[in-house]
């Protein structure tokens, strides 16, 4: 098996959450990221501080792979936990891309870069699993959409269970 195929069956969670992280944050994008490594899952990120780098973290203490998609035209401005950086150039507007990468994408906390992930992942069909995120409300009523966790490991099952049962769903070519 050549490093194409072994990299391409393997599941991809994105983690998502704040560019600037309390301490308290910190801890839970570590334990999560280090959840997703453990299972042998390709961590998904925008690449840079906050949140980004405590799940980048967690998945290199593990010895899990790290994918940065960056906003920015630098490969230099990723995390030093980031394996493979790629650079955009698209600002916000990256966004979109970290959530098309994933199988499944974990919202760890979070402001309002956080909240167009979780829209994107709605409108593309990428099962969102919330820790201590957004809550949406449609009519006066909480929209059930992002699957809520109660911890790291919670999440990260959630999120593995949802991109597998998304993958076996998904076209061939997937």
């Amino acid at each position: 098996m050549n490093k194409r195929e072994l990299l391409a069956g393997r599941l991809r969670i994105g983690v998502i959450g704040p560019h600037h992280c309390s301490r308290e944050e910190y801890e839970l994008g570590l334990q999560v990221g280090e959840n997703i490594a453990r299972t042998g899952a390709i961590l998904i990120c925008g690449g840079l501080g906050g949140m980004m780098e405590a799940a980048a973290e967690g998945a290199k203490h593990a010895g899990g792979l790290t994918v940065g998609i960056l906003p920015t035209d630098r490969f230099a401005d990723a995390n030093p936990h980031i394996d493979i950086a790629l650079p955009t150039a698209l600002g916000p507007f990256r966004n979109m891309l970290v959530v098309q990468a994933s199988h499944a994408v974990i919202a760890v906390r979070g402001g309002y870069g956080t909240l167009t992930e979780l829209a994107f992942a709605l409108r593309l069909g990428v099962p969102a699993v919330g820790l201590a995120t957004w809550r949406l409300m449609r009519d006066d009523v909480e929209d059930q959409s992002i699957h809520r966790a109660t911890d790291p490991d919670e999440a990260v099952q959630l999120a593995l269970d949802l991109a597998r049962h998304r993958r076996a769903q998904a076209p061939a070519s997937e």
